[in-house]
């Protein structure tokens, strides 16, 4: 892989565009595409941040951050998936009527091509989302520039975008619901509290808490699960049970170890 070769063509794929808004979760791929978008197009490239319950306060906190240091053309919108009943229902294809909502709301705004963070490894995932994106003409420049997860996060670093290269995975909360349990924002908002409380707890970034209509999981990586005690387990669950039960949430807490995609379930 050629680091500087993959920049100079993502510069000329978005040069060619001259004018393009930009999807911004506030993940790695997408702060970087928006971090080189400034770079090369300046205020022709506008950034858009969709504020959610479903999308993780530290998520919106970085976007802002980097908008305001970096003097972007920013702003954030209120997309609207949370007061659709197709969404909340959390169907298998939830991530569809996410997206549909979110590029419409972009689209609106009338600013140039849409592009998003989109990566070649997204494409081997099953992702309703990209069929959202294909009905309102969004781009993906990293796509077209064949670039993976992995370029990506090597583009970060050429930037000098350390802090951003070394984000782990942050998918919207809603992801954390299992396929087929309502989607609620309180519980959206729980989920984030107890991921935060853990990691605060535990030195880990790769926490998940999944909720299914039976109980409330929280899953680590195997490596921090295996060096935990039981009491510091149980200090975990006592917690997590606590803070469930402030929420008005009655739920069994277990941990677990770590499964990509756990909370989806394709033929449910």
């Amino acid at each position: 892989m050629n680091t500087d070769s993959k920049i100079n063509q993502l510069a000329d794929i978005l040069s060619s565009m001259k004018q393009v808004t930009v999807a911004v979760s506030g993940g790695v791929d997408s702060m970087t595409l928006a971090y080189f978008a400034h770079q090369v197009l300046g205020t022709n490239a506008m950034m858009v941040h969709a504020i959610s319950p479903a999308v993780p306060p530290t998520d919106s906190q970085r976007v802002s951050e980097y908008a305001h240091e970096q003097g972007w053309h920013y702003r954030t919108v209120e997309a609207g998936e949370i007061a659709r009943e197709e969404y909340l229902n959390n169907p298998v294809n939830r991530c569809y009527f996410c997206k549909s909502c979110l590029y419409s709301t972009l689209a609106s705004l009338g600013s140039g091509q849409l592009i998003s963070g989109t990566n070649m490894d997204d494409l081997g995932d099953y992702r309703p989302g990209l069929i959202a994106a294909k009905e309102h003409h969004v781009r993906h420049p990293y796509v077209e520039a064949d670039i993976n997860k992995a370029t990506v996060r090597a583009i970060a670093k050429n930037l000098g975008l350390d802090s951003l290269a070394m984000l782990p995975a942050s998918p919207c909360l809603a992801s954390r619901v299992e396929t087929g349990t309502v989607i609620n924002p309180a519980q959206l908002t729980l989920i984030n509290h107890i991921e935060l409380m853990v990691r605060q707890k535990i030195d880990t970034d790769n926490i998940r808490c999944r909720l299914s209509s039976h109980c409330l999981e929280i899953q680590l990586d195997q490596s921090t699960l295996s060096r935990l005690s039981e009491e510091q387990k149980e200090i975990l669950r006592t917690a997590a049970r606590l803070m469930a039960s402030v929420a008005g949430l009655q739920f069994p807490i277990t941990i677990a170890p770590y499964r990509r995609g756990s909370a989806f379930l394709r033929n449910s």
